[in-house]
């Protein structure tokens, strides 16, 4: 199952954790789950609200009398030695691991030792886990998402007070496609931000999808130019792949190319963050030689079909091309999967890749090996291997399972 997230106003925990409940997960369910966290007795508020003619869901987590704020290492303890299902314990771990490193490197502080306030409430704790086990009911296991709305203003918290975007914010969503609004206030949240930073797979433009249902969630906040939602759409993938007996699968792709010899070459990298933010599967640059022996460069770009107009339009505002070829093409693939698994240096991305005589691949994904091989002061070769040696291992005894990612 496909989930696209529609932050067209942004996103928070309260906000997702609503428009779940919208999409049919069971509030007595999620309460219940839930209970398996040691944290302070808390409030589950669930409403129906209407914004701008449309319903929505307001789920509203209101702590007890007594209010803790906690570092990482005790919340990944937390979630650690709860009950909750194995899937679901990796990518609340996930979110708050990303939400740690954000925070370490902001205020110079280790990892473990970083403080979480806000975050570290139990509204935010239920917020996270809440959409984990959401995401765990309804069988999401991918998640793409819009580009991400910023607005405005100056946020009040425990380190007093702040520019928006939050400075945490700002550092979930590196590598992410985001746009300012003339909107004052905080439209994406830290926890927000982890969420969607997180589990997304893609951002840009919904893909395509066959819809089984819409789900709305309500902020709490009130703007005069839009309805402060958040959209999640749900359903099955289209995509044109096939499995064939062989072990294989198959499916059409559209490459589109030009050639250019007359542009800054700075364009470049920002015009591959966009390509691969509106759809592409693939980009490349390749040098050639054009008319008159000038150097240029082969702009080569794999899609699917529903994304060809987009960035055709994109090639042609964005580069000095006046024209373009597009060509269809075959491709065999090998099975694959993207999992989070849990290794000695924590959860880590890898690629499970089946071969057509059974044998099994593990592919370490490069952000993962970056991430362990700068923690553990290691070679990223040696990151690699070790992680790819741990995966294997856990494979063996049956251990790793998919999650969101």
């Amino acid at each position: 199952m496909l989930a696209y997230f529609d932050c067209f106003s942004g996103i928070s925990g309260d906000m997702t954790l609503g428009a779940f409940l919208d999409l049919g997960v069971q509030a007595d369910r999620l309460r219940h789950d839930l209970s398996f966290l040691p944290i302070e007795s808390f409030e589950m508020a669930v409403s129906s609200v209407e914004k701008s003619g449309l319903q929505a869901v307001r789920c509203q987590i209101v702590p007890g009398k007594s209010h803790s704020h906690r570092r990482y290492a005790d919340i990944r303890a937390m979630i650690d030695e709860s009950d909750l299902p194995a899937s679901v314990k990796i990518s609340a771990l996930s979110i708050f691991r990303k939400l740690a490193l954000a925070e370490s490197g902001i205020h110079g502080r280790p990892v473990d030792d970083v403080h979480f306030h806000e975050v570290g409430a139990v509204d935010a704790i239920v917020d996270i886990v809440g959409c984990c086990l959401s995401m765990n009911y309804l069988g999401i296991t991918q998640v793409a998402a819009s580009a991400l709305p910023q607005g405005h203003g100056f946020v009040d918290c425990h380190h007093g007070r702040l520019p928006l975007p939050a400075p945490a914010t700002l550092s979930l969503l590196k590598d992410i496609p985001v746009y300012g609004v003339a909107v004052e206030g905080e439209l994406v949240t830290p926890t927000g931000a982890a969420i969607i930073a997180t589990l997304g797979e893609r951002f840009g433009p919904m893909p395509p999808m066959t819809i089984s249902a819409v789900g709305y969630g309500a902020g709490s906040r009130e703007y005069a130019s839009h309805p402060n939602l958040l959209r999640i759409v749900i359903g099955t993938p289209l995509h044109d792949r096939r499995e064939h007996q062989d072990g294989y699968l198959t499916d059409t792709v559209h490459i589109i190319e030009t050639t250019i010899d007359d542009m800054n070459p700075e364009v470049f990298g920002y015009l591959m963050e966009e390509l691969f933010a509106r759809g592409a599967l693939d980009v490349y640059w390749i040098p050639v030689y054009m008319k008159k022996n000038r150097p240029g460069t082969l702009v080569q770009i794999l899609t699917h079909e529903p994304q060809v107009d987009v960035l055709r339009d994109l090639l042609f505002s964005e580069t000095t091309s006046i024209g373009m070829r597009v060509s269809t093409a075959s491709r065999w693939m090998l099975p694959r999967e993207t999992m989070t698994v849990v290794l000695s240096m924590g959860p880590v991305a890898i690629k499970k890749v089946v071969l057509p005589d059974g044998e099994t691949r593990w592919i370490p994904e490069f952000e993962s090996c970056r991430r362990v091989a700068r923690e553990q002061n290691m070679p990223i070769r040696s990151a690699y291997e070790q992680i790819a040696r741990e995966a294997s291992a856990l494979s063996s005894s049956g251990a790793t399972r998919p999650t969101g990612r």
